[in-house]
């Protein structure tokens, strides 16, 4: 019998602007494990797109947006057996209510200005989606 067939999967995340900073999160387990990003994940079947931006949010944060626009994709490849490959939508979205509480795929959150500090291991392309959000909520 073939191996089953694997396809990529669609996932979302959140560039969430709040009194002029952005929420950062540290994934705690692959694929991204020590890595700051933005909260999100996947897309799961029958679920719109905006439908698992806000799900998504609301489970990893525990925060209310508002979504603003699509600011932009990335791709992640799998780099080893057993590795996902995601097509992930990124959308700038404003706060609107909340204080962040991390669930267990998460385990560190920061409110930072959208010039990242240098310091930080980002997944890639992170600047970049940043910087698009930020010129489409006006920050």
């Amino acid at each position: 019998m073939p191996p089953a067939r694997q396809f990529p999967q669609l996932a979302v995340s959140a560039a969430i602007f709040r009194d002029g900073k952005i929420l950062l999160v540290r994934r705690a387990r692959p694929p991204g494990k020590g890595l700051h990003s933005l909260p999100g994940g996947r897309i799961e079947f029958g679920e719109t797109v905006a439908g698992a931006l806000h799900r998504e949010v609301a489970e990893e944060t525990g925060l209310t947006i508002e979504i603003i626009g699509l600011v932009g994709w990335r791709e992640v490849m799998p780099t080893r057996p057993g590795d996902g490959h995601y097509i992930v939508m990124s959308f700038a979205t404003r706060w609107i209510a909340g204080d962040p509480i991390l669930n267990d795929e998460l385990d560190a959150f920061s409110w930072v200005a959208p010039e990242l500090p240098g310091e930080l291991r980002l997944t890639e392309g992170l600047q970049t989606i940043i910087d698009s959000a930020r010129r489409l909520v006006g920050v």
